[in-house]
This record gives structure tokens, C-alpha cells and sequence, in this order.
């Protein structure tokens, strides 16, 4: 495409997860969370390898127990993304985590009680060169906050992170992330507006409690969209009722259509009407099915007619419009025209080769 604008991203203090920066200029990172029990290690493991295998750069595993935290442990040896533990409460699990190597801490500092236990892991992060996730949810906000606000808002959102950032300030460690999420896209945005001015740390983005695949989606789209394209934002997760795997492919779907960072084939297609020569919902499917193994940019544009085809053909590396017979274009010029029975295999093995040519 000839025409892209630009986004001005949010300048911020870079960290590192594991082998993944965050932050900085390094690119916007997709994760997402196991839904596994931790303690069933082979399951876990299983659907982190399949998070992987979609292009996951971070994934996230909960670790409520100190047995948890042993398979824990047992997990990290079989996978190479870098992990996030999630932890509420006892510091004593963010201490052994940290000791079996993970890469970074979700732990809410005001959360694990007196300072020592504060001190303490703030040490063990140092030591370990862990940063830390300040997770601040609008569900679960301070009872001091919510009498003194009514109810949860994007300012009372913002106090509670600056609270759990005090913290951290105090023994003077600054390698972290923090994340303000509601269910309501318009507080989520407010909160990170506000706080993306106080902080100069990066921020992971979300709509928490977005709801199923379709809705959450849309939420996600809307409220991750709106701060990406203001520049704000390091590091996202969409997240859906849904396979984890969706997550991830979503979450890419929306830096794709920002220009912020391109994974993995990127389909244009018509919503097909009584003029397509070719069913174009099933090619679209079937192509999305096919590929899903991709993760090298590609452009391909599926257009059920000669109307709008030609033109956005002419922009692409590989596009078919429909006629009789149906017209291949390769890099924008027509090449060789193929029947609806050949139409999914023909593009499979033109992506493909495509992808192939410019790797060598």
C-alpha cells in the first residue's frame, strides 16, 4: 500500500521479558493466559506451545498455590516464550518463581502485606533481573478508593496504580510494566490516558471481562484501537471468553489494521454480493484455515469481481479477482487465470511460493 500513516507512539522506559523487550522502540507484544490448571503441567504445556505456535511473544500463567508454583517450574523447562507468573497475595510464591525462572512478575505490591514482604520481593526481582506487572483492575479496586469515589472510576483506576508504583519507588526499582483494565472501553481508555502522562514505564493494554469471541472482539478492537492509534500502549492482550489461541490472532488482527506491526498473512476480501464469480466466504475460510502456520507478512487480496478486484490486486503480492475464468495477479500484475475448482489450491501454493522466494 502507498498510503500509511504514521503513529507516534508514546515514548517509555524499556524492560525486558524474558528474551521479548517491552517498551522503548521494540515492537508492541501479543500474549495471552493459560485458562489450563497450572498443576496439570502436560495440559499447560500443551496449550502454551499452541499460543506459540500462533506467534504468541509473552503468555501469562496463574499461580495461586506453592504446588502451582513447583509445576510451575516443571512448565518452564518445556517451553521457550517467556512466561509471566501471576500471583495475588503470597509473596512466597513471587520468591520461588523467581528462583525456577520466570521472566516476569504480575504481583500488585500493596497486595502482599507488610514492607519487608515488599522489600523482599522487590530484592528477589532485582537479583533475578525480573521486572514486575502492576495489574490494576477495576473490579477490584481498594474499599478506601471505592468510598472515597463512589465507584470504580478512571481516576480512582489511576490512584490505585500510583499507590502499587510508590511502592516499587521506595526501593527505588523502576523495571516495570502496569496495566488499568475495566470491562468499559471509555474507562480503560480514560485511565491509561491519565496515567500514560505520570509514568514514563510502559503499558500493557486490555479490556478485561471483554465477553465472548464476537463482542469481545469488538470491545478490544475499539478500546485497544482508539490508545495504539494515540500512541499509548507497549504491550496487549485481547481478552476473550474464548481459545486463547483467538486471542492471539486478534490481537495481531489489530496491529495489523494500525500498521504497527505485521504477522501472518494479511486477507483483503469483499464481503461477496450476486456479483462474485467464486463463493468468496468459503475461499476465505478455507485460505485463513490453511495458513494459519504463516507468520511472514504477506498482503492477499480475495475479490469476488472485476469492480473493486483490479485496483486492489494492483496493491498486493498476490490477489484473485473473479471472472470466467478467475484472474491470479502476482505482485500487481495479471499472471494466470484459474477455475473456481482450482481457486483455494492455486492460492495456497501462490502464497506460499510467495513467502518462499522472498525468504531466499
Amino acid at each position: 500500500m502507498s498510503f500509511r500513516t504514521t503513529i507516534k507512539r508514546r515514548v517509555s522506559r524499556q524492560i525486558n521479558v524474558g528474551s521479548v523487550a517491552v517498551g522503548g522502540d521494540a515492537p508492541i507484544s501479543v500474549q495471552s493466559m493459560t485458562n489450563t490448571d497450572t498443576c496439570d503441567v502436560q495440559a499447560t504445556v500443551a496449550q502454551i506451545r499452541a499460543l506459540e505456535s500462533v506467534g504468541a511473544d509473552i503468555v501469562r500463567v496463574s499461580v495461586p498455590t506453592m504446588d502451582a508454583a513447583e509445576a510451575f517450574g516443571a512448565i518452564r523447562k518445556e517451553v521457550a516464550v517467556p512466561l509471566v507468573a501471576d500471583i495475588h497475595f503470597d509473596y512466597k510464591i513471587a520468591l520461588r518463581v523467581a528462583e525456577l525462572g520466570v521472566d516476569c512478575l504480575r504481583i500488585n505490591p500493596g497486595n502482599i502485606g507488610r514492607d519487608e514482604r515488599v522489600k523482599a520481593v522487590v530484592d528477589c526481582a532485582r537479583e533475578h533481573n525480573i521486572p514486575i506487572r502492576i495489574g490494576v483492575n477495576a473490579g477490584s479496586l481498594e474499599k478506601e478508593l471505592l468510598q472515597r469515589y463512589k465507584e470504580p472510576t478512571p481516576q480512582a483506576m489511576v490512584d490505585s496504580a500510583m499507590r502499587n508504583v510508590d511502592l516499587l519507588d521506595k526501593y527505588d526499582f523502576q523495571d516495570f510494566k502496569i496495566s488499568l483494565k475495566a470491562s468499559d472501553v471509555f474507562m480503560t481508555v480514560a485511565a491509561y490516558r491519565i496515567l500514560a502522562s505520570q509514568i514514563e514505564q510502559p503499558l500493557h493494554l486490555g479490556i478485561t471481562e471483554a465477553g465472548g469471541f464476537r463482542a469481545g472482539t469488538v470491545k478490544s478492537a475499539i478500546g485497544l484501537g482508539m490508545l495504539l492509534a494515540e500512541g499509548i500502549g507497549d504491550t496487549l492482550r485481547v481478552s476473550l471468553a474464548a481459545d486463547p489461541v483467538q486471542e492471539i490472532k486478534v490481537g495481531f488482527d489489530i496491529l495489523k489494521s494500525l500498521h504497527l506491526r505485521s504477522k501472518g498473512v494479511n486477507l483483503i476480501a469483499c464481503p461477496s454480493c450476486s456479483r462474485q464469480n467464486f463463493d468468496v466466504i468459503n475461499t476465505v475460510n478455507a485460505l485463513e484455515e490453511r495458513l494459519e502456520d504463516i507468520i511472514e507478512p504477506l498482503d492477499v487480496a480475495v475479490i469476488g469481481c472485476v469492480v473493486n478486484g483490479p485496483g486492489e490486486a494492483r496493491e498486493v503480492q498476490v490477489a484473485v479477482t473473479g471472472g470466467t475464468p478467475n484472474l491470479i495477479y502476482l505482485n500487481g500484475k495479471p499472471d494466470h487465470k484459474v477455475s473456481n475448482e482450482q481457486l483455494i489450491d492455486r492460492m495456497e501454493k501462490e502464497i506460499r511460493d510467495a513467502i518462499a522466494s522472498r525468504q531466499e
